[in-house]
Protein backbone atom coordinates (compact mmCIF):
# COMPACT_ATOMS: atom_id res chain seq x y z
CA UNK A 1 0.00 0.00 0.00
CA UNK A 2 1.81 3.24 -1.48
CA UNK A 3 1.26 6.21 0.81
CA UNK A 4 1.34 9.75 -0.41
CA UNK A 5 1.29 13.10 0.84
CA UNK A 6 -2.23 14.46 1.17
CA UNK A 7 -1.28 17.40 -0.91
CA UNK A 8 -0.08 15.04 -3.94
CA UNK A 9 -2.41 12.31 -3.34
CA UNK A 10 -5.37 13.67 -6.02
CA UNK A 11 -2.33 13.91 -8.43
CA UNK A 12 -1.70 10.25 -7.52
CA UNK A 13 -5.37 9.09 -7.94
CA UNK A 14 -5.67 11.14 -11.78
CA UNK A 15 -2.85 9.67 -13.08
CA UNK A 16 -4.97 6.20 -12.44
CA UNK A 17 -7.11 7.78 -14.83
CA UNK A 18 -4.59 8.26 -17.07
CA UNK A 19 -2.56 4.75 -17.13
CA UNK A 20 -6.04 2.69 -17.87
CA UNK A 21 -8.32 5.05 -19.34
CA UNK A 22 -11.40 7.54 -17.12
CA UNK A 23 -14.00 4.95 -17.86
CA UNK A 24 -11.59 1.27 -16.15
CA UNK A 25 -10.93 3.21 -12.93
CA UNK A 26 -13.60 4.38 -11.01
CA UNK A 27 -13.65 5.34 -6.84
CA UNK A 28 -14.38 2.54 -4.41
CA UNK A 29 -18.19 3.32 -2.94
CA UNK A 30 -18.93 3.27 0.62
CA UNK A 31 -22.51 2.95 2.00
CA UNK A 32 -22.76 5.08 5.18
CA UNK A 33 -25.51 3.62 7.55
CA UNK A 34 -27.37 4.82 10.39
CA UNK A 35 -25.32 4.44 13.90
CA UNK A 36 -27.33 2.69 16.68
CA UNK A 37 -26.64 6.34 18.45
CA UNK A 38 -28.21 8.17 15.40
CA UNK A 39 -31.17 5.64 14.98
CA UNK A 40 -31.88 5.74 18.82
CA UNK A 41 -32.25 9.68 18.41
CA UNK A 42 -34.68 9.01 15.64
CA UNK A 43 -37.12 6.88 17.86
CA UNK A 44 -37.16 9.40 20.50
CA UNK A 45 -37.46 12.07 18.21
CA UNK A 46 -40.50 10.51 17.06
CA UNK A 47 -41.88 9.60 19.98
CA UNK A 48 -41.35 13.27 20.83
CA UNK A 49 -43.33 14.54 18.21
CA UNK A 50 -46.52 12.41 18.16
CA UNK A 51 -46.16 12.26 21.92
CA UNK A 52 -46.05 8.56 22.21
CA UNK A 53 -44.85 7.03 25.47
CA UNK A 54 -43.01 3.39 24.67
CA UNK A 55 -41.76 0.70 26.68
CA UNK A 56 -37.87 0.62 26.71
CA UNK A 57 -38.11 -2.84 24.74
CA UNK A 58 -40.07 -1.06 21.92
CA UNK A 59 -37.64 1.73 21.95
CA UNK A 60 -35.15 -1.19 21.19
CA UNK A 61 -36.76 -2.96 19.01
CA UNK A 62 -37.19 0.36 16.56
CA UNK A 63 -34.08 1.01 17.21
CA UNK A 64 -32.57 -2.66 16.21
CA UNK A 65 -34.50 -1.75 12.98
CA UNK A 66 -33.37 1.50 12.00
CA UNK A 67 -29.30 0.74 12.57
CA UNK A 68 -27.18 -0.24 9.60
CA UNK A 69 -30.04 1.43 7.32
CA UNK A 70 -28.66 2.88 3.96
CA UNK A 71 -28.73 6.69 4.80
CA UNK A 72 -25.86 8.29 2.61
CA UNK A 73 -23.08 7.11 0.03
CA UNK A 74 -19.34 8.17 -0.06
CA UNK A 75 -16.14 7.20 -1.00
CA UNK A 76 -13.05 5.18 0.21
CA UNK A 77 -10.17 7.85 0.75
CA UNK A 78 -7.77 5.80 -1.02
CA UNK A 79 -9.26 3.12 -2.67
CA UNK A 80 -9.39 2.92 -6.46
CA UNK A 81 -10.99 0.00 -7.91
CA UNK A 82 -9.61 -0.96 -11.88
CA UNK A 83 -11.80 -2.60 -14.61
CA UNK A 84 -10.24 -4.95 -16.67
CA UNK A 85 -9.85 -3.50 -20.65
CA UNK A 86 -12.07 -6.33 -21.66
CA UNK A 87 -14.94 -5.62 -19.18
CA UNK A 88 -17.27 -3.20 -18.07
CA UNK A 89 -18.09 -1.59 -14.76
CA UNK A 90 -21.73 -2.94 -15.40
CA UNK A 91 -20.46 -6.63 -15.15
CA UNK A 92 -20.15 -5.87 -11.78
CA UNK A 93 -21.72 -2.39 -10.30
CA UNK A 94 -23.53 0.19 -11.18
CA UNK A 95 -21.95 3.57 -10.70
CA UNK A 96 -23.15 6.67 -9.48
CA UNK A 97 -21.83 10.37 -8.16
CA UNK A 98 -20.97 10.23 -4.90
CA UNK A 99 -24.04 11.60 -2.46
CA UNK A 100 -25.52 12.42 -6.05
CA UNK A 101 -23.27 15.36 -6.40
CA UNK A 102 -22.89 15.79 -10.16
CA UNK A 103 -19.80 18.43 -10.32
CA UNK A 104 -17.49 15.37 -8.13
CA UNK A 105 -14.49 14.87 -9.85
CA UNK A 106 -14.93 10.99 -9.63
CA UNK A 107 -18.10 8.33 -10.31
CA UNK A 108 -18.29 5.61 -7.37
CA UNK A 109 -19.13 1.74 -7.65
CA UNK A 110 -23.00 1.82 -6.84
CA UNK A 111 -21.99 -1.25 -4.38
CA UNK A 112 -20.07 -1.33 -1.47
CA UNK A 113 -16.50 -1.99 -2.41
CA UNK A 114 -16.51 -4.83 0.53
CA UNK A 115 -19.13 -6.82 -1.51
CA UNK A 116 -16.88 -6.65 -4.58
CA UNK A 117 -13.30 -6.43 -3.78
CA UNK A 118 -12.92 -10.15 -4.54
CA UNK A 119 -13.94 -9.87 -7.97
CA UNK A 120 -12.17 -6.52 -9.01
CA UNK A 121 -8.38 -4.96 -8.41
CA UNK A 122 -8.20 -2.23 -5.69
CA UNK A 123 -5.55 0.35 -5.89
CA UNK A 124 -4.71 1.13 -2.05
CA UNK A 125 -3.73 4.96 -3.09
CA UNK A 126 -3.64 6.47 0.91
CA UNK A 127 -3.23 10.08 1.77
CA UNK A 128 -0.62 10.55 4.68
CA UNK A 129 0.31 12.79 6.54
CA UNK A 130 4.04 12.18 7.25
CA UNK A 131 5.76 12.59 3.31
CA UNK A 132 3.72 16.18 4.12
CA UNK A 133 5.75 16.96 7.13
CA UNK A 134 9.02 15.75 6.00
CA UNK A 135 8.62 17.73 3.01
CA UNK A 136 8.06 20.72 5.04
CA UNK A 137 10.68 19.92 7.17
CA UNK A 138 13.40 19.02 4.12
CA UNK A 139 12.41 22.73 2.39
CA UNK A 140 12.88 24.73 6.17
CA UNK A 141 16.36 23.12 6.23
CA UNK A 142 17.62 21.90 3.62
CA UNK A 143 18.23 18.74 5.12
CA UNK A 144 18.14 15.46 2.98
CA UNK A 145 15.83 13.69 5.09
CA UNK A 146 17.28 10.54 3.40
CA UNK A 147 20.71 11.19 4.98
CA UNK A 148 19.60 11.26 8.84
CA UNK A 149 20.93 8.95 10.91
CA UNK A 150 18.72 6.28 12.14
CA UNK A 151 20.91 5.63 15.10
CA UNK A 152 21.66 9.04 16.09
CA UNK A 153 21.80 8.38 20.24
CA UNK A 154 20.07 11.42 21.68
CA UNK A 155 17.07 10.60 18.87
CA UNK A 156 16.95 7.20 20.28
CA UNK A 157 16.87 8.50 23.73
CA UNK A 158 12.95 10.33 23.21
CA UNK A 159 11.23 7.07 23.13
CA UNK A 160 12.31 6.01 26.65
CA UNK A 161 12.57 9.36 28.26
CA UNK A 162 12.53 13.14 28.43
CA UNK A 163 15.91 14.17 28.75
CA UNK A 164 17.05 14.59 25.04
CA UNK A 165 14.52 17.19 24.76
CA UNK A 166 16.18 19.05 27.86
CA UNK A 167 13.03 19.12 29.92
CA UNK A 168 11.68 16.73 32.85
CA UNK A 169 8.40 14.80 32.83
CA UNK A 170 6.76 16.95 34.95
CA UNK A 171 7.44 19.84 33.25
CA UNK A 172 5.59 18.84 29.56
CA UNK A 173 3.29 16.09 31.98
CA UNK A 174 4.77 13.23 29.66
CA UNK A 175 6.94 10.35 30.69
CA UNK A 176 8.82 10.08 26.86
CA UNK A 177 9.89 12.54 24.13
CA UNK A 178 7.41 11.15 21.95
CA UNK A 179 4.67 13.38 21.76
CA UNK A 180 3.65 14.09 18.22
CA UNK A 181 5.78 11.90 16.71
CA UNK A 182 3.77 9.69 14.18
CA UNK A 183 3.06 6.40 15.16
CA UNK A 184 4.35 6.86 19.19
CA UNK A 185 2.61 10.35 20.18
CA UNK A 186 -0.61 8.40 21.49
CA UNK A 187 -1.53 7.09 25.11
CA UNK A 188 -1.63 3.81 24.08
CA UNK A 189 1.93 3.40 22.88
CA UNK A 190 3.52 6.06 25.33
CA UNK A 191 2.42 3.47 27.87
CA UNK A 192 3.98 0.56 25.89
CA UNK A 193 7.33 3.04 25.54
CA UNK A 194 7.36 3.38 28.89
CA UNK A 195 6.69 -0.69 29.99
CA UNK A 196 9.67 -1.48 27.33
CA UNK A 197 12.33 1.64 27.28
CA UNK A 198 13.16 0.40 23.76
CA UNK A 199 16.51 1.29 22.84
CA UNK A 200 17.36 0.14 19.05
CA UNK A 201 15.66 0.11 15.57
CA UNK A 202 14.78 -3.02 15.76
CA UNK A 203 12.53 -2.23 18.80
CA UNK A 204 10.82 0.22 17.47
CA UNK A 205 9.78 -1.96 15.08
CA UNK A 206 8.95 -4.13 17.30
CA UNK A 207 7.04 -1.86 19.15
CA UNK A 208 5.03 -1.08 15.89
CA UNK A 209 3.82 -4.19 14.82
CA UNK A 210 2.56 -4.70 18.30
CA UNK A 211 0.69 -2.09 18.64
CA UNK A 212 -1.27 -2.55 14.73
CA UNK A 213 -1.68 -6.04 15.74
CA UNK A 214 -5.22 -7.16 17.24
CA UNK A 215 -4.60 -9.01 20.60
CA UNK A 216 -1.07 -8.81 19.76
CA UNK A 217 -0.03 -6.74 23.01
CA UNK A 218 -2.74 -6.48 25.07
CA UNK A 219 -3.45 -9.56 27.27
CA UNK A 220 -0.68 -10.95 25.32
CA UNK A 221 3.05 -10.12 24.47
CA UNK A 222 2.45 -7.31 27.43
CA UNK A 223 2.35 -10.15 30.02
CA UNK A 224 4.68 -12.20 28.88
CA UNK A 225 7.18 -9.06 29.15
CA UNK A 226 5.49 -8.41 32.72
CA UNK A 227 6.47 -12.19 34.06
CA UNK A 228 9.82 -11.64 32.24
CA UNK A 229 8.96 -15.01 30.41
CA UNK A 230 10.86 -13.51 27.09
CA UNK A 231 12.12 -9.97 26.17
CA UNK A 232 10.65 -7.25 23.89
CA UNK A 233 13.15 -8.46 21.23
CA UNK A 234 11.59 -12.07 21.66
CA UNK A 235 8.33 -11.56 21.37
CA UNK A 236 6.05 -11.91 17.94
CA UNK A 237 5.86 -8.50 17.03
CA UNK A 238 5.44 -8.57 13.15
CA UNK A 239 3.92 -11.71 10.79
CA UNK A 240 7.00 -12.52 9.45
CA UNK A 241 8.49 -13.16 12.69
CA UNK A 242 6.76 -16.12 13.21
CA UNK A 243 7.95 -17.59 9.53
CA UNK A 244 11.39 -16.58 10.30
CA UNK A 245 11.59 -18.15 13.79
CA UNK A 246 9.78 -21.24 12.69
CA UNK A 247 12.16 -22.07 10.06
CA UNK A 248 15.15 -21.21 12.57
CA UNK A 249 13.59 -23.81 14.75
CA UNK A 250 13.99 -26.02 11.88
CA UNK A 251 10.34 -26.31 10.09
CA UNK A 252 9.90 -27.22 6.85
CA UNK A 253 9.59 -23.35 5.26
CA UNK A 254 6.68 -23.90 3.80
CA UNK A 255 5.28 -25.13 6.72
CA UNK A 256 6.35 -22.48 8.62
CA UNK A 257 4.34 -19.85 6.22
CA UNK A 258 1.46 -21.72 6.62
CA UNK A 259 1.41 -21.48 10.70
CA UNK A 260 2.21 -17.51 9.84
CA UNK A 261 -0.71 -17.25 7.32
CA UNK A 262 -3.20 -19.09 9.69
CA UNK A 263 -2.17 -16.52 12.83
CA UNK A 264 -1.78 -13.35 10.94
CA UNK A 265 -5.62 -13.79 9.89
CA UNK A 266 -6.99 -15.09 13.08
CA UNK A 267 -7.55 -18.69 12.30
CA UNK A 268 -4.71 -19.71 14.79
CA UNK A 269 -3.28 -23.20 15.13
CA UNK A 270 -4.40 -27.01 13.96
CA UNK A 271 -3.60 -29.75 15.82
CA UNK A 272 -0.92 -30.96 13.17
CA UNK A 273 0.72 -27.60 13.32
CA UNK A 274 1.07 -27.77 17.19
CA UNK A 275 2.07 -31.08 16.66
CA UNK A 276 5.28 -29.78 14.75
CA UNK A 277 5.89 -27.27 16.56
CA UNK A 278 6.20 -29.34 19.81
CA UNK A 279 8.70 -31.48 17.77
CA UNK A 280 10.96 -28.60 17.22
CA UNK A 281 11.40 -27.57 21.00
CA UNK A 282 8.98 -24.48 20.28
CA UNK A 283 8.27 -22.95 23.97
CA UNK A 284 4.82 -23.63 25.04
CA UNK A 285 4.15 -19.71 25.87
CA UNK A 286 4.97 -19.10 21.87
CA UNK A 287 2.62 -21.39 20.86
CA UNK A 288 -0.27 -19.73 23.37
CA UNK A 289 0.83 -16.83 21.75
CA UNK A 290 0.44 -17.46 18.45
CA UNK A 291 -3.37 -18.88 19.39
CA UNK A 292 -4.76 -15.91 20.61
CA UNK A 293 -3.32 -13.82 18.06
CA UNK A 294 -6.53 -12.12 15.49
CA UNK A 295 -4.54 -10.29 13.41
CA UNK A 296 -0.72 -9.01 12.57
CA UNK A 297 1.33 -5.83 10.74
CA UNK A 298 3.82 -6.83 8.30
CA UNK A 299 7.15 -5.90 9.18
CA UNK A 300 8.33 -4.15 5.80
CA UNK A 301 5.28 -1.87 6.65
CA UNK A 302 6.59 -1.37 9.92
CA UNK A 303 9.72 -0.55 9.08
CA UNK A 304 8.45 1.91 7.29
CA UNK A 305 6.22 4.17 9.22
CA UNK A 306 9.16 3.64 12.22
CA UNK A 307 11.41 5.33 9.67
CA UNK A 308 9.79 8.20 9.03
CA UNK A 309 8.91 8.72 12.72
CA UNK A 310 12.92 8.56 13.52
CA UNK A 311 13.10 10.95 10.52
CA UNK A 312 11.00 13.87 12.02
CA UNK A 313 12.24 12.69 15.65
CA UNK A 314 15.52 13.67 14.70
CA UNK A 315 14.24 17.25 13.98
CA UNK A 316 12.54 17.34 17.08
CA UNK A 317 16.00 16.79 19.35
CA UNK A 318 18.03 18.88 16.74
CA UNK A 319 15.95 21.66 15.07
CA UNK A 320 12.84 21.94 17.47
CA UNK A 321 11.44 24.74 16.11
CA UNK A 322 11.31 23.79 12.56
CA UNK A 323 9.52 20.73 13.81
CA UNK A 324 6.61 22.43 15.83
CA UNK A 325 6.54 24.78 12.89
CA UNK A 326 6.00 21.58 10.47
CA UNK A 327 3.60 19.59 13.44
CA UNK A 328 1.54 22.85 13.57
CA UNK A 329 1.37 23.58 9.78
CA UNK A 330 0.08 20.02 8.75
CA UNK A 331 -0.93 18.13 11.63
CA UNK A 332 -3.12 20.18 13.50
CA UNK A 333 -6.58 21.44 13.18
CA UNK A 334 -7.79 22.94 16.58
CA UNK A 335 -5.59 26.08 17.97
CA UNK A 336 -6.33 28.16 21.35
CA UNK A 337 -4.27 30.86 20.31
CA UNK A 338 -5.06 32.67 23.12
CA UNK A 339 -3.82 30.14 25.68
CA UNK A 340 -0.48 29.14 23.04
CA UNK A 341 0.38 33.29 23.16
CA UNK A 342 0.12 33.45 26.84
CA UNK A 343 2.52 30.40 27.70
CA UNK A 344 3.08 27.64 29.83
CA UNK A 345 0.66 28.03 33.03
CA UNK A 346 -1.95 28.92 30.64
CA UNK A 347 -1.73 26.11 28.38
CA UNK A 348 -1.19 23.85 31.72
CA UNK A 349 -4.30 24.88 33.06
CA UNK A 350 -6.42 24.38 29.89
CA UNK A 351 -4.80 20.65 29.79
CA UNK A 352 -5.67 19.98 33.15
CA UNK A 353 -9.06 21.31 32.58
CA UNK A 354 -10.01 18.97 29.50
CA UNK A 355 -8.13 15.87 31.01
CA UNK A 356 -10.67 16.62 33.97
CA UNK A 357 -13.69 15.72 31.83
CA UNK A 358 -12.52 12.47 31.25
CA UNK A 359 -14.37 10.71 28.75
CA UNK A 360 -17.22 13.56 28.40
CA UNK A 361 -14.04 15.95 26.18
CA UNK A 362 -15.67 15.95 23.16
CA UNK A 363 -13.60 14.98 20.01
CA UNK A 364 -12.77 18.78 19.26
CA UNK A 365 -11.48 18.99 22.91
CA UNK A 366 -9.53 15.46 22.36
CA UNK A 367 -8.05 17.25 19.55
CA UNK A 368 -6.96 20.18 20.99
CA UNK A 369 -5.76 18.47 23.60
CA UNK A 370 -2.79 17.15 21.56
CA UNK A 371 -1.99 20.42 20.12
CA UNK A 372 -2.06 22.21 23.76
CA UNK A 373 0.12 19.27 25.14
CA UNK A 374 2.98 19.65 22.12
CA UNK A 375 2.26 23.70 22.68
CA UNK A 376 3.18 23.38 26.13
CA UNK A 377 6.31 21.11 25.65
CA UNK A 378 7.43 23.79 22.75
CA UNK A 379 7.01 26.25 25.47
CA UNK A 380 9.20 24.64 28.39
CA UNK A 381 11.86 24.13 25.70
CA UNK A 382 12.39 27.91 25.85
CA UNK A 383 10.30 28.91 22.55
CA UNK A 384 7.38 30.69 22.21
CA UNK A 385 4.19 31.77 20.58
CA UNK A 386 3.50 35.05 18.87
CA UNK A 387 -0.19 36.82 17.90
CA UNK A 388 -1.70 36.46 14.83
CA UNK A 389 0.03 39.44 12.68
CA UNK A 390 -2.00 41.22 10.28
CA UNK A 391 1.24 41.87 8.01
CA UNK A 392 3.24 38.72 8.69
CA UNK A 393 0.97 36.14 9.16
CA UNK A 394 0.77 32.83 6.39
CA UNK A 395 -2.39 31.93 5.67
CA UNK A 396 -2.19 28.54 6.63
CA UNK A 397 1.63 28.02 7.72
CA UNK A 398 2.65 28.72 11.09
CA UNK A 399 6.22 30.90 10.50
CA UNK A 400 9.89 30.90 12.44
CA UNK A 401 10.57 34.54 13.52
CA UNK A 402 13.72 34.42 16.13
CA UNK A 403 12.94 31.70 18.44
CA UNK A 404 9.32 32.02 18.04
CA UNK A 405 6.16 31.30 16.06
CA UNK A 406 3.85 33.36 14.31
CA UNK A 407 0.39 31.71 13.70
CA UNK A 408 -1.12 31.54 10.32
CA UNK A 409 -5.04 32.83 9.86
CA UNK A 410 -5.91 29.52 9.59
CA UNK A 411 -5.64 28.73 13.20
CA UNK A 412 -8.12 31.65 14.56
CA UNK A 413 -10.83 29.50 15.62
CA UNK A 414 -14.12 29.66 12.50
CA UNK A 415 -11.51 31.25 9.87
CA UNK A 416 -11.43 28.81 6.95
CA UNK A 417 -8.41 28.38 4.44
CA UNK A 418 -10.19 30.33 1.90
CA UNK A 419 -11.24 33.36 4.11
CA UNK A 420 -7.11 33.21 5.43
CA UNK A 421 -6.24 33.39 1.74
CA UNK A 422 -8.21 36.12 1.08
CA UNK A 423 -7.00 38.35 3.38
CA UNK A 424 -3.38 37.42 2.21
CA UNK A 425 -4.45 37.97 -1.19
CA UNK A 426 -6.06 41.69 -0.47
CA UNK A 427 -2.56 42.46 1.74
CA UNK A 428 -0.94 42.21 -1.59
CA UNK A 429 -2.43 45.19 -2.94
CA UNK A 430 -1.01 47.63 0.23
CA UNK A 431 -1.43 48.26 3.72
CA UNK A 432 -5.08 48.28 5.58
CA UNK A 433 -6.58 51.68 5.84
CA UNK A 434 -8.53 50.83 8.48
CA UNK A 435 -10.97 47.91 10.32
CA UNK A 436 -13.50 49.00 8.09
CA UNK A 437 -11.00 48.50 4.63
CA UNK A 438 -9.85 45.33 5.58
CA UNK A 439 -13.50 43.80 6.35
CA UNK A 440 -14.07 44.75 2.34
CA UNK A 441 -10.99 44.05 0.77
CA UNK A 442 -10.59 41.24 2.89
CA UNK A 443 -13.88 39.36 2.74
CA UNK A 444 -13.72 39.20 6.52
CA UNK A 445 -16.95 38.58 8.48
CA UNK A 446 -17.75 40.63 11.54
CA UNK A 447 -17.31 37.54 13.55
CA UNK A 448 -13.46 37.14 12.83
CA UNK A 449 -12.99 40.84 12.89
CA UNK A 450 -14.50 41.42 16.51
CA UNK A 451 -11.91 38.04 17.11
CA UNK A 452 -8.94 39.68 15.38
CA UNK A 453 -9.43 43.20 17.39
CA UNK A 454 -9.84 41.21 20.51
CA UNK A 455 -6.98 39.38 19.82
CA UNK A 456 -4.93 42.48 19.78
CA UNK A 457 -4.04 42.40 15.71
CA UNK A 458 -5.77 45.44 14.94
CA UNK A 459 -4.33 47.90 17.35
CA UNK A 460 -3.57 50.29 14.70
CA UNK A 461 -6.09 50.50 12.52
CA UNK A 462 -8.73 52.91 13.11
CA UNK A 463 -12.42 52.22 12.75
CA UNK A 464 -13.04 53.82 9.55
CA UNK A 465 -11.59 55.31 6.30
CA UNK A 466 -12.18 58.82 6.79
CA UNK A 467 -10.60 61.12 9.63
CA UNK A 468 -12.45 63.09 11.61
CA UNK A 469 -11.76 66.91 11.83
CA UNK A 470 -13.69 67.81 14.82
Amino acid sequence: MPYFSGEYQPRAHNYTKVLFGEEYVYRAGTIGTVAEKTAYGYVKGYAGDNNLHMRGAEVDRLVSGCTGVKRTTGQHPGGIIVVPDYMDIYDFSPIQYPADDSNSEWKTTHFDFHSIHDNLLKLDILGHDDPTVIRMLQDLSGIDPKTIPTDDPEVMKIFSGTESLGVTEEQIMCKTGTLGIPEFGTRFVRQMLEDTKPTTFSELVQISGLSHGTDVWLGNAQELIHNQTCTLSEVIGCRDDIMVYLIYKGLEPSLAFKIMESVRKGKGLTDEFIEEMKKNNVPDWYIGSCLKIKYMFPKAHAAAYVLMAVRIAYFKVHHALLYYAAYFTVRADDFDVEAMVRGSSTIKAKIEEINAKGLDASPKEKNLLTVLELSLEMCERGYSFQKVDLYKSSATEFIIEGNSLIPPFNAIPGLGTNAALNIVKAREDGEFLSKEDLQQRGKVSKTILEYLDNHGCLEALPEKNQLSLF
